[in-house]
């Protein structure tokens, strides 16, 4: 008998301390941060030195004899 109040006091503590998944403010936070990231890579990846850098590697390839 005491085994098994053992267990019932072993899940109820899991049941209580276990937190699975996010919260809303939690998704929230999340989806700005995601947001904010995406900007900036964006802005990185269109900006003129980026561009410029690719179109020269890709210049470069084609140009390479073989």
């Amino acid at each position: 008998m005491s085994n098994a109040i053992s267990r019932v006091k072993t899940r109820l503590l899991l049941a209580v301390v276990e937190d699975d998944g996010m919260s809303t403010a939690e998704y929230a936070i999340g989806t700005i941060a995601a947001a904010a990231f995406g900007a900036i890579l964006y802005t990185v990846v269109t900006g003129s030195s980026i561009v410029d850098a690719l179109t020269g590697i890709i210049d470069r390839a084609l140009a390479t004899s073989v």
